[in-house]
C-alpha cells in the first residue's frame, strides 16, 4: 500500500512510552487519524493519557524508526473483560506521513511477542471499525481470526460498528 508518496519499508522498534512523548501523542490526536476511535481528545484528556502511558507498567510503547530514532507511532495493550473472559486488548496508530510502510504491522507484531511472553491471558483482541481497511488488514496479516461484527463504545462517538479480531497467544501449545 502506498500512502503520502511513501512506499519504502521502514525498520522500527518499540520502546516504553516516556515523559517526553507528549508531542507524539499530540500528533497522533489528529482528527483524520482519530475518526476510527471517536475523534480527537481535548488537551486535558491527552495530558491524562500521557500521564497513564508514561507509568512503568502501562504496557504502552512508542514506535521508533531504527535509523533516525524518530517517534512515529504508538502501540499498546491492556487488560479488559470481554464476554466474561479476561483478555488483552491491543491498539496501534502511526502518524500519517509514515503510514503505508509496514510500520504498524511490524510494531504490532513486536507487541504481540511481548503479550505472548507474559503468558497471562490466552487471547488478544483488536476492535477496528469495519471501515478501517488498513487496521483490519493488519489483523489479517498477523494471524488474527475474525469473530464477527460488534457494536463497540468509541470515546465521544458512542457505539460504532467494529470487527472483533482474536489471536490465540497459546496456539503454540504452551499453556
Amino acid at each position: 500500500m502506498e500512502r503520502n508518496g511513501a512506499s519504502s519499508r521502514v525498520d522500527v522498534r518499540i520502546e516504553p512510552w516516556g515523559e517526553g512523548d507528549l508531542p507524539l501523542l499530540v500528533k497522533l490526536n489528529d482528527p483524520e487519524m482519530t475518526k476510527h476511535v471517536g475523534g480527537p481528545e481535548s488537551s486535558e484528556k491527552l495530558a491524562g493519557r500521557q500521564s497513564r502511558y508514561e507509568k512503568a507498567d502501562s504496557r504502552q510503547y512508542k514506535v521508533v524508526v531504527e535509523t533516525s530514532g524518530e517517534g512515529v507511532g504508538w502501540v499498546g495493550y491492556w487488560e479488559r473483560t470481554w464476554r466474561d473472559q479476561q483478555i488483552w486488548e491491543i491498539g496501534w496508530a502511526v502518524i500519517p506521513s509514515f503510514q503505508g510502510r509496514g510500520i504498524a504491522s511490524s510494531a504490532t507484531a513486536q507487541l504481540i511477542d511481548r503479550t505472548r511472553a507474559e503468558r497471562q491471558h490466552r487471547f488478544v483482541h483488536a476492535f477496528p471499525m469495519i471501515g478501517n481497511a488498513p487496521s483490519n488488514a493488519i489483523c489479517r496479516k498477523l494471524g488474527f481470526t475474525i469473530l464477527g461484527e460488534i457494536d463497540f463504545d468509541a470515546r465521544r462517538a458512542g457505539f460504532v460498528r467494529c470487527n472483533d479480531w482474536r489471536l490465540d497467544l497459546f496456539a503454540d501449545g504452551r499453556a
